[in-house]
């Protein structure tokens, strides 16, 4: 199994990817921690008691190019539970790109429950080995509406860098 290791104002959290159940968004996601995408990026979106999410803005809440959309495969029998990492989307469910979250508890509701549109759910790619102490620390700043956009951290959390760390 691969590991990342997201490195970030706040400290590192390590990931590991479950290339087995969900190899679409495991290769996606190494493919960009490969291309350095993820650098420089911040988490963008804070809701305690639910998750933090990053990978696609800059400070400024400016949205970072990305490539195509990957297939949904939310239908992989991996969970939204605490700790795990997700792909965020748009209501299209096939419409996820470079940003995920880490859920914060279970949210049992994201999961897949049919092949249509409200049932697709959020595909779980993997889950945080090291750092959950870390992710919890983000869960507890301060929080503001920016650029057309609620729940911002007031101050920046950044990821410095990204580094696959085991393949």
């Amino acid at each position: 199994m691969a590991k990342v290791r997201i490195e970030t104002t706040m400290g590192n959290i390590t990931v590991e990817l479950d290339e087995d159940k969900a190899p679409i968004g495991a290769e996606n996601f190494i493919h960009y921690v490969m291309d350095g995408f993820y650098n420089g990026t911040i988490f963008h979106r804070i809701i305690p008691g639910f998750m933090v999410q990053g990978g696609g803005m800059l400070p400024g809440m400016d949205e970072k190019d990305s490539g195509e959309p990957i297939e949904n495969e939310a239908d992989n029998g991996l969970k939204n539970e605490r700790g795990t990492l997700a792909y965020a989307r748009t209501m299209d469910p096939h419409s996820a790109t470079t940003q995920f979250f880490i859920n914060l508890v279970d949210n049992g509701f994201l999961d897949h429950t049919g092949k249509n549109t409200q049932g697709w759910g959020y595909a779980v790619f993997g889950k945080v080995t090291e750092g959950m102490d870390v992710v919890d620390a983000m869960a507890k700043v301060e929080t503001t509406n920016r650029r057309g956009h609620q729940d911002v951290p007031v101050e920046d959390i950044s990821i410095i860098k990204t580094v696959l760390i085991e393949d």
